[in-house]
């Protein structure tokens, strides 16, 4: 006979390898198939609501890890809700308006100017729907699971239409007004930007002093005297109308190099220092509050150069005398609009200079530096020239500079619901709960929102022109045009008249002759994606708002949480979410920002041909997804090892429970052996912290515990010493039996737990389990944590154990080391004990020698009386020595008792006894 005919080895299909690139496909067709997200949802449908909304991503190029993290930690939330008693529909969805999808086509060689509006429109709306299905079939890929078919989309005519009702009732509020201010412009997109959109790089900039010589001193400054400036801008010197001091700050006059020059008192010594004065001699000193209304001379144009007080003139930098121009700047603005001054800007859309800076005209804004500062020079007024390198703003779509210019837009007033933003702010669950303070400063810090752009690619401001120029919006108005997008979509706007746009018969006392025109602008992206909650949340019957939860990347807190809060608030008077949760960036491995220049993009398409969507997942589940995060080749090495071992437990698991029937085989609770019950409070606590993990969003918790639970406390223990059971008992042994009990319920409570994470993985482990359940994990709730009898004695007792258990096998390594024994097994362990060591193992019950994977064991003594030769560790004084005996053909352990069975002399007598009762006839 041969005996390893009689073992019961593992028997399962369940392949070791995963294969993940070719059966990760495999698996998703069946979803499709089996139509997974209606039947998730069908089933999940009368309980309480969990809303997680997306945010959408922009319509444009292949998806990268950013995109990857963000949707994968969607997934993992979405799908644990549905698995904890929870209605949690998840509808994913595109931003596709904005500049990036004009200059793309652009790009391909449309010639814009050739067409019309609408034509270019609807060639844009067609390109945006081509990256939406390539986008969507890559994070199908991801296995990330939600209405796909259905997705909301921000040119959808009935997402537009909601977006025209928010416009409508904000204005309807007072919150909506057009006005001449200076905003971020970007020339290089020929249009205004929101704060969202601008991004910091350093620029190099030239750095000029300029000595604006007095006027009119109202008989406090001598007009020999020279009121010193200083910017890093000389092209907005011709748009300078004033001079703003701090009214608190000490001025002081210096006699020095041949003249007066009038600076704060604070910023003498580096002013000093910067032109080189050696012999400065203070003449006079002077509050800031007494220059106010000085007239100085502009040194280009002679004109009135006014000084005013301003609280924004600070002493960090300069002379304390700032520069303005209120055509260029936010405070320049203000101060400029509370003396009167006009809004001068002369600069155009294309940032090149008018009219209105004589001498410079035609000139673009950053060329104009350098003959400015020759005129400044020329003209005496030029104290000192350098450059220097500072942090500028940015277009964030061109990645080009900004300016700052005084046009007229339209703006969401901020300043008119400011408290209820903060409010609102407050009264939300941030993780992690710095988001708190980031947003709160934003929204108490920030100008009103300029919502209007100059481009053709989204949604229009639906406002009207009466023949008198009054702006028309109205309930009326709003009405009609949301309900004309809802039926025609946006293009409509640029279809038709504006009189073929208003509601039949629409008279207006502005247009006595009834002659209409209409906005151009469109509307800034963030205030399309920012209505989502109206848009989306309200609109569909299968969501509702607020959602429980935003997830986005940390720069949303600019972006769309922010937008959102203000368009929610604005017309709910509520946030329109309970909590928000933010992630980092992906980086490289060194933690350099990916860029194809560099060479270092990991690309999550080819992760997941080369090694799969589970190891992208896993990955995502390993980091501290809160602040950056590092993927590498290395990284997901590293990751890959650690599903190997995952998923080599599942293989285990499933391979020695092919002739487990949990119907009738399972062993209760109260009658496992006590090792058994041990690791059913193990894998119980297991339960409660891992579901715990996944309730407050710590994914790299639940990935540390499932894989240490894997590792150590079932490889590295549970599997090893059961396996001398599994494998050499007879088929319904009762020690079998109950091991069995505990492998059947570790891999049903494992499949689930890792499910929201390794969702292809348990759904394909799900199919091997045995019995009949239900056709995918999705479809099943997660494992419920039970207050098992006698847990934290057991714990403690066997933890103790364990502790044994790691000596005895630091003495056996070392005696196998020293070619003492071989293999484990042929082995003695000889103990020389405490009273305590001894209590615990007196009260075990089970085979020690079968625990440590020996094949002799004794406690032979107190630990003082151990000999010389033993190993005297923390817990026992251990000698090993070689076991006598024969070796066992079948079970392979050391016994004097092997031959005694005459009829099988090769084996032990309880290979003997199993084989003689199941395999003889």
């Amino acid at each position: 006979m041969d005996y390893k005919d009689t073992l019961l080895m593992p028997q399962t299909e369940f392949p070791m390898r995963g294969n993940l690139p070719k059966r990760e496909p495999e698996i998703q067709e069946k979803w499709k198939e089996m139509n997974i997200y209606n039947k998730v949802q069908e089933r999940t449908k009368e309980r309480p609501m969990f809303i997680l909304h997306d945010g959408p991503p922009y319509a444009n190029g292949d998806i990268h890890m950013g995109h990857a993290l963000n949707k994968i930690l969607k997934d993992f939330i979405v799908r644990f809700k549905s698995m904890s008693g929870y209605n949690a529909p998840y509808v994913p969805g595109w931003d596709t308006h904005g500049l990036p999808i004009e200059q793309a086509l652009t790009n391909k060689g449309v010639k814009r100017k050739e067409m019309t509006v609408a034509e270019f429109r609807k060639l844009c709306a067609e390109y945006a729907l081509e990256q939406i299905d390539n986008q969507r079939v890559q994070f199908k890929r991801l296995g990330v699971r939600g209405d796909w078919e259905n997705p909301y989309i921000t040119l959808n005519p009935s997402y537009e239409a909601q977006q025209i009702k928010v416009f409508g009732e904000m204005a309807k509020k007072g919150y909506i007004y057009k006005g001449l201010k200076p905003v971020y412009w970007s020339p290089s997109s020929e249009s205004a930007l929101a704060e969202a959109e601008i991004e910091y790089k350093d620029k190099k900039s030239p750095s000029i002093y300029v000595a604006f010589k007095v006027k009119d001193g109202k008989g406090v400054l001598d007009t020999d005297t020279s009121i010193v400036i200083w910017t890093t801008t000389p092209w907005t010197i011709p748009a300078n109308l004033g001079i703003s001091v701090h009214p608190e700050l000490e001025y002081v006059v210096v006699s020095a190099n041949g003249g007066k020059y009038l600076v704060a008192e604070a910023l003498l010594e580096s002013v000093k220092k910067e032109f080189g004065w050696e012999e400065a001699e203070v003449v006079q000193k002077v509050k800031g509050s007494e220059l106010e209304n000085i007239l100085a001379s502009h040194p280009l144009y002679g004109r009135d150069s006014l000084v005013m007080l301003g609280e924004h003139v600070t002493t960090d930098a300069g002379t304390g005398c700032v520069h303005t121009a209120p055509g260029h700047g936010e405070d320049d603005f203000h101060v400029g609009q509370k003396y009167g001054l006009e809004v001068l800007c002369p600069v155009d859309d294309r940032g090149k200079m008018t009219n209105e800076a004589p001498g410079f005209e035609g000139l673009f804004y950053d060329e104009a530096n350098k003959p400015i500062v020759q005129a400044l020079e020329e003209a005496g007024a030029l104290l000192k020239l350098t450059f220097i390198t500072h942090s500028y703003p940015h277009d964030w779509r061109t990645k080009k500079p900004v300016i700052f210019r005084a046009t007229a837009q339209w703006f969401a007033s901020i300043k008119d619901f400011r408290n209820d933003l903060l409010e609102a702010v407050k009264e939300t669950k941030w993780v992690p709960a710095w988001g708190e303070t980031r947003l709160f400063n934003m929204v108490r810090d920030r100008g009103d929102w300029c919502i209007s752009r100059q481009r053709a690619w989204g949604v229009p401001i639906p406002v009207f022109y009466a023949e008198n120029g009054d702006p028309i919006i109205t309930d009326e108005t709003i009405n009609h045009i949301s309900d004309l997008f809802r039926a025609n979509g946006s293009n409509v706007w640029f279809e038709r008249e504006a009189k073929d746009l208003l509601p039949q018969g629409f008279t207006h006392p502005g247009s006595p002759n009834g002659r209409f025109t209409k906005e151009t602008d469109i509307m800034d992206v963030w205030f399309d994606s920012g209505s989502s909650h109206q848009s989306v949340l309200e609109e569909r019957d299968d969501l509702q708002r607020p959602a429980d939860l935003y997830l986005e990347g940390s720069d949303q807190y600019r972006g769309w949480f922010n937008s959102s809060l203000s368009t929610g608030v604005a017309v709910t008077g509520k946030a329109p979410y309970k909590g928000v949760l933010s992630h980092g960036f992906a980086l490289d491995g060194e933690g350099r920002k990916m860029s194809k220049s560099i060479g270092n993009v990991v690309v999550p398409a080819k992760v997941m041909n080369q090694l799969g969507a589970d190891i992208l997942r896993l990955w995502v589940a390993s980091v501290d997804y809160q602040s950056d995060v590092r993927v590498s080749d290395a990284i997901l090495k590293q990751v890959a090892e650690v599903y190997r071992k995952i998923r080599n437990t599942f293989r285990f698991l499933l391979g020695n429970l092919s002739d487990f029937n949990p119907e009738t085989d399972t062993v209760e609770y109260g009658r496992l052996r006590e090792v058994d019950q041990f690791m059913l409070v193990k894998l119980n606590k297991l339960i409660k912290y891992v579901r715990s993990a996944y309730e407050n969003y710590e994914f790299a918790g639940i990935y540390h515990a499932i894989n240490n639970f894997c590792t150590l406390d079932l490889s590295a223990f549970y599997l090893d010493f059961a396996k001398d059971v599994l494998y050499i008992e007879s088929k319904d042994n009762y020690e079998r039996r109950s091991i069995q009990t505990v492998l059947y319920e570790s891999l049903l409570a494992l499949t689930k737990l890792s499910a929201p994470i390794l969702s292809h993985t348990a759904d394909e482990v799900w199919s091997f389990i045995p019995s009949g359940k239900e056709e995918s994990v999705q479809l099943t709730d997660m494992p419920e944590f039970k207050p098992l009898e006698n847990a934290l004695a057991l714990e403690n007792k066997w933890s103790a154990f364990l502790k044994l258990r790691d000596d005895v096998l630091k003495a056996l390594e070392e005696a196998r080391n020293e070619k003492v024994i071989g293999k484990s097994l042929t082995a003695k362990v000889t103990l020389y004990v405490n009273d305590k060591t001894r209590e615990l193992l007196d009260s075990i019950q089970e085979s020690v020698s079968q625990l440590f994977i020996v094949s002799g064991f004794e406690v032979a003594g107190s630990y003082d009386a151990a000999p010389e030769n033993a190993l005297k560790l923390e817990t026992a004084a251990i000698v090993v020595t070689k076991a006598e005996g024969e070796t066992c053909e079948r079970c392979w352990t050391v016994s004097t008792e092997v031959g005694k069975a005459e009829e099988f002399p090769t084996l032990c007598p309880r290979c003997a006894q199993v084989v003689k009762e199941n395999y003889t006839a």
